[in-house]
Formats: structure tokens, sequence, C-alpha cells
């Protein structure tokens, strides 16, 4: 949720009882918050500078809807900590809306160029900028896929040679057509990518856009050192950059 809490901005999340549609800046404001961990009752007050009152009509609410859960405080059962229980889908904004001008480029299709993968990155950025065009963001769910993705794929690029494994991955992007692999040896890991399938048809639009890769990134290199890694996308095809640059590190605790 790194672009939450901007005016007009609508975050989308999904628990059992379907999808909901968060728009109160408040209720944006504490997700925001949860997002980073759980948190107890009284930090979230204190964050959100609003009366104790407000926040617990809020937290209540969103509880009952399934996007919260709660759980008591074992330092003190009489006080509750709260958590983000569903699952979050993306947003829904109009600062993020990509012109149609923009759109009509991005789903061009050039016949007869002879690459059998032509069509299926047709099909892939068109569905993507139909989206973009009408508000909707859905790099949470794009980041979740390729996580997924990464699930499968883990086994068969681990090596206990850390060089061998980076020579496997570059291999992978390659062969599947997802662009031309550059890794750098040493932690923090460099991995950049030319010609990026996810991004390198898309319209500009001033910042990194390959969810899906750091999805299956972040997975990959997590099950190849044992612990969880954390990939940050700093320099992309969408955002103007000649190039997909991702920094793969050791993840951090969370807050």
């Amino acid at each position: 949720m790194g672009t939450t809490g901007r005016g007009g901005q609508i975050e989308l999340f999904a628990s059992r009882g379907g999808v909901h549609a968060v728009k109160s800046p408040v209720r944006v404001a504490i997700l925001e918050m949860l997002a980073d961990g759980e948190m107890p009752f009284d930090t979230i007050v204190e964050r959100t500078g609003r009366a104790k009152s407000t926040v617990s009509v809020h937290l209540r609410d969103m509880v009952e809807e399934g996007i919260l859960g709660e759980r008591p405080d074992p330092a003190d059962a009489r006080r509750k900590i709260f958590f983000i229980a569903a699952d979050h889908l993306g947003a829904l904004s109009a600062v993020d809306r990509i012109p149609e001008e923009l759109a009509r480029y991005a789903v061009e299709y050039n016949e007869g160029d002879g690459d059998p993968f032509a069509f299926y990155r047709l099909m892939f950025r068109t569905l993507r900028t139909m989206l973009m065009q009408t508000g909707v963001n859905l790099d949470p769910v794009l980041f979740e896929a390729g996580r997924k993705v990464g699930e499968a794929v883990a086994p068969a690029l681990t090596d206990q040679n850390a060089g061998d494994f980076l020579g496997k991955v570059a291999c992978f992007w390659e062969e599947h057509r997802l662009g031309r692999v550059e890794a750098g040896p040493a932690a923090p890991f460099e991995v950049f990518v030319y010609d990026c399938f996810e991004c390198a048809d898309l319209p500009r639009i001033g910042r990194p856009a390959c969810s899906f890769d750091t999805g299956i990134l972040t997975t990959v290199f997590s099950a190849q050192f044992g612990r969880e890694m954390e990939v940050t996308e700093t320099h992309c095809y969408a955002a103007g950059d000649p190039y997909c640059r991702f920094v793969i590190r050791e993840a951090g605790p969370k807050k």
C-alpha cells in the first residue's frame, strides 16, 4: 500500500465476505499503518490524531467487514491489537489514470514480426493498460501472482553456488522471453532486466511498474538464501529508464 493516502484514492480489499472499497481517509490511514504490521489500539489512536471514539468505530466496522482482525494484547487482556486480515487488491484513483492516446499506443500490434510471443505480450499489456486507463492499480495482485509463480520455479533455480543460481535466473528470464538479465554477484544483489516483458511496452507513467517480476524475484531469492528477501525496483522502462533495475537485500523486521 505504498501509494495510499492520496486524495480521492480508493483502496480495494478482499475478505471472505467479498470485495470492499475503502475511501475514508481515516480508514486508509489506519490500513497504511497496519500494512507494516499489527498495532495496539492506543498506538493507532495516537498516530491518526483522531478521537478514541472515532477510531474505535472505524476499527469495529472494519473488523465486522473482515478487513481487519483483532486479538487480545498479551500484556493487558483488556486491550486489543489489530492487524489486516484481508487481501489488498490494489487501488482505484483518478490520479493514476492514463490518457486514451497512451492506452492506444500501448496496445498496438505489429503483424508479421515473426515473434511467437508477440500476441501474448499484446494480451498482457492490453489488459493492464485498460485497467490503468480507468485508474485501477493492480500492483498488489500482480506481486502476489509473481510470488506464486516464484514458488513454482524456485526449486529449479536454487543452487548451492550463488553464481550458478544467478546464472539460472538469467537463463530462465531469457528462455521464457521475460527479458535479458544481468546480475551482480554480491549483496545487495542488483538485477538489470533489458527488453522487459512486463513493462517495456507500457506507457511512460513515471514510476516502476514491474510488480509481477518483483514478486517472482522476491520468492526465488528468499528460497535461495533461506530467509525473507526484499526486492526494490529502482529503475523501470515505465519510468522512462533504459532498463529495469532491482535491488535485492535481506528484509528488515516489520515496524
